[in-house]
């Protein structure tokens, strides 16, 4: 337990605090229950219910004692914190909170603090035309809304690094703790470097229950939460009761002391010999779930049960003895001496709140826009690749973007060891081809290091854990309190985390429509090591879903970026380092590929978002529609496609052939659906009004075909890609197996072709004998033909004299 002696807390300022909570608390029930007479000034009616009663009440009332404890430190200590929510769904205590600090009727004026501002604060609250239930992006001085449980200790990780006088106060619920993510984000004692970053406060919350049972934390014994979290590499205190007074006294001692800790290991690490690296603190808080609520309700125990978790008393507006309850309940709270009788909090409460931006509620760490500083991306020239004729020389197309994130790091270094700029990467940095980055940075590791590690040290700014939840939220932390970064992960196991970036994107869904709400840096999701290219790994590492995961999240937010070589891959990256308020995409495979464009070339390439490519194609009549639309988009299926164009142009030379090219998929989308969508002009300038179109893809194909819809005969789209087949095998072997190799496209081509050319039966002929070849030649040598292998534009053989008449 916590030694509260000499603690400082005295009488009188205890019971302000305890009546700042109560304000909290009855604010709290009343967002969840009231339309009406929300002060009480009159006797309790049915009608003054809400028809639909939505929130939880369970895990408010402990978030809102922690608040006014972190209110009590904040004036003493002049220090900034950051309160992250882990139990989002104490959202009606973290608005009651803001609005009883002053923030929330800044941000939102016509909530104004005064009886009418009162009864808005309520009627909004889960309401249509109203806020959301949970901690959301509404909710000022938040960056997680914990809708989605076991992000939250990774947020505040994130929103630490490079912060070095933040405290984040990351509040984890019981029920929370069980997650795979949140288990995982107690490694944080291991990347989290006290000299240049700011600290994190874990305050595990034990209310003993979820939604419909008790949780495995706070069945288990305090030796037991002890010793998993010392292993953690966490030093914990333990706080627990129900009795207000002393609960406040201990957990603000233990505030205090953690405080003293943390600042503490700060000082000796940021002193001239660099101290030693001590032991994080940490607080377990055990309180009653429904702490304050209804005991009992028709005989049957609440409090401090799972029956106290959302809407304790439900038949209010049908049950008499219910609406009694909720009277009592909320008339314990004595709400006629907390506010005047204008309805505003009484002066000595109002006096409890910090002062302007050390609020929790108006504090920029929670509205990282405000901090953000524009990054330094060097001149694109530097790292471009000489292409002096498209298709002709192989690199490894991911390797120019270490580079560029390598002298983004060196330039963006400030002089107390900070940055702006971070990677952060599953343990995959050398082999996704990055590696450039670790010339001027180690990894981050805050452990013992052997003489036989590379690159790694305590001061290391690339962040590796074998955790994509870990990764991904650290990074989602960072960006929301004002850095910028890049998240770079092997194409099927970012699938892990698919569900943050979800969350992510609604999250700036909302954002840009709340003029408070600064922008932030985008999410750069880097997927690389793809499905077709997964050399010495098998069917496991084969998998493009996150496009299909990310196609129909907000037009607003989501971009999708496909670029076929290195110099397209410069251009995108420079763009989306730059962007605010999207979540970008990047698929690009990390071995070495064919180089088409010159940098100048794919920057309008990137620019338009797709291209004809009239050197790969055949339209030698002007005016004349092609007969046949060959597209791709992704490095794979341009190969292919180029290789199958370059086929038909050998074989069939007066077939009209077009080569499009792909770079922003969701460019694919109507205009209307999308703001990078084409407009039908440019729609049909590519693809034409009537003519069949053969199009590999990256992914899986229905992709493609749900982007399409509303555009022009959408029928005559035959789109190859990703179709589930994969194993430990040879490239070219890959897109046979998925039937997406030149040999089928040039068959599907003829299939679909405006004109059946002479010769098309001989080379339908000569492409069934390659694949067939193919199989013999895959399985006896180990490797693909060598026409396949080393092909490049312009190498592909002429076909045999015709057969004489």
């Amino acid at each position: 337990m916590v030694d509260t002696t000499g603690s400082g807390y005295t009488d009188d300022e205890l019971d302000l605090d305890l009546r700042w909570w109560a304000a909290a608390n009855y604010l709290t029930v009343a967002q969840i229950y009231l339309q009406a007479n929300t002060l009480l000034r009159d006797p309790l009616r049915a009608d003054d219910v809400k028809p639909r009663l939505l929130g939880h009440w369970g895990t408010s009332p402990g978030l809102s004692a922690i608040y006014t404890v972190l209110n009590r430190h904040i004036r003493r200590t002049g220090a900034d914190w950051l309160y992250v929510t882990g139990p989002g769904h104490g959202g009606p205590a973290l608005v009651a909170a803001t609005y009883l600090e002053g923030t929330y009727s800044e941000v939102y004026p016509h909530v104004g603090q005064d009886a009418a501002g009162i009864e808005r604060l309520c009627r909004q609250f889960s309401t249509p035309g109203g806020i959301p239930s949970h901690v959301s992006v509404q909710t000022p001085g938040s960056i997680h809304e914990g809708g989605e449980l076991g992000y939250a200790l990774a947020h505040a990780g994130g929103a630490a690094f490079d912060r070095p006088d933040l405290v984040v106060a990351c509040v984890i619920g019981d029920g929370e703790a069980e997650t795979g993510p949140l288990s995982a984000s107690w490694k944080l004692p291991a990347f989290l470097n006290p000299r240049r970053d700011g600290a994190v406060l874990p305050i595990l919350h034990l209310n003993g229950a979820k939604i419909a049972g008790p949780t495995v934390l706070g069945r288990s014994s305090d030796a037991d939460v002890e010793a998993y979290l010392s292993g953690q590499g966490w030093t914990p205190m333990f706080v627990e009761g129900d009795d207000p007074r002393q609960v406040f006294r201990d957990l603000a001692a233990a505030v205090d002391s953690a405080h003293d800790t943390i600042t503490g290991l700060q000082e000796a690490a940021r002193s001239a010999d660099g101290g030693g690296h001590g032991r994080w603190p940490a607080i377990v808080l055990r309180t009653p779930k429904g702490w304050t609520g209804p005991h009992t309700v028709d005989g049957v125990l609440v409090e401090g049960t799972h029956r106290a978790h959302q809407v304790p008393l439900s038949g209010v507006r049908d049950n008499p003895e219910h609406l009694t309850l909720l009277e009592e309940w909320l008339r314990s709270y004595r709400p006629d001496t907390l506010f005047d009788v204008e309805g505003a909090l009484v002066p000595e409460l109002a006096a409890l709140a910090p002062v302007g931006d050390k609020r929790l509620g108006s504090t920029p760490y929670a509205n990282g826009g405000r901090l953000r500083r524009p990054l330094h991306v060097p001149a694109l020239e530097r790292y471009a690749l000489d292409v002096a004729a498209p298709g002709t020389t192989f690199h490894e197309t991911t390797r120019v973007f270490g580079e560029l994130m390598r002298d983004i790091y060196a330039a963006g270094t400030r002089s107390d060891g900070g940055g702006d700029f971070r990677l952060f990467c599953p343990d995959e940095t050398a082999s996704n081809r990055l590696g450039a980055v670790f010339e001027v940075t180690d990894r981050c590791w805050q452990l013992p290091v052997t003489d036989f590690d590379d690159g790694l040290g305590p001061d290391g700014r690339v962040m590796e854990v074998l955790s994509e939840h870990l990764c991904q939220g650290w990074l989602e932390g960072y960006l929301l309190a004002g850095g910028h970064g890049v998240f770079a992960s092997y194409e099927a196991f970012a699938m892990v985390s698919v569900s943050m970036l979800i969350q992510h994107a609604k999250w700036l869904q909302h954002a840009v429509t709340l003029p408070w709400r600064e922008p932030v840096s985008s999410l750069n999701v880097l997927l690389t090591s793809t499905c077709w290219r997964n050399d010495h790994n098998g069917f496991s590492h084969q998998g493009p879903g996150m496009i299909d995961a990310a196609i129909p999240l907000a037009p607003d937010v989501v971009r999708i970026w496909l670029p076929p070589d290195s110099n397209t891959l410069l251009s995108i990256a420079d763009h989306c380092l730059r962007s605010v308020d999207h979540v970008n995409l990047i698929v690009v495979d990390k071995q070495p590929h064919l180089q088409y464009l010159t940098l100048d070339e794919a920057a309008a390439h990137c620019a338009a978002g797709a291209s004809v490519w009239h050197w790969a194609g055949n339209e030698p009549d002007a005016g004349e529609p092609p007969d046949i639309v060959l597209a791709a988009a992704g490095d794979v299926p341009t190969q292919e496609i180029l290789a199958a164009a370059e086929l038909l142009r050998a074989w069939v030379p007066y077939l009209r052939v077009r080569v499009v090219n792909v770079v922003d998929l969701m460019a694919l989308l109507p205009p209307g659906d999308h703001p990078h969508g084409f407009t039908d002009a440019s729609f049909v300038d590519l693809f034409t009004v009537d003519t069949d179109v053969v199009f590999a893809f990256h992914g899986y194909s229905r992709a493609v075909h749900e982007l399409l819809h509303g555009r022009p005969d959408p029928g005559r789209f035959h789109v190859r890609g990703f179709s589930e087949q994969g194993t430990t095998t040879t490239p070219f072997d890959m897109v046979v197996l998925n039937r997406m190799s030149r040999y089928h496209l040039v068959i599907e081509a003829l299939r679909r072709s405006r004109r059946v050319p002479e010769r098309g039966d001989e080379l339908v002929a000569y492409c069934r004998a390659q694949l067939d070849r193919h199989r013999e030649h895959v399985v006896e040598y180990l490797e693909d033909m060598p026409e396949v292998r080393d092909w490049t534009v312009g190498s592909t053989p002429p076909p045999p004299p015709p057969p004489s008449a």
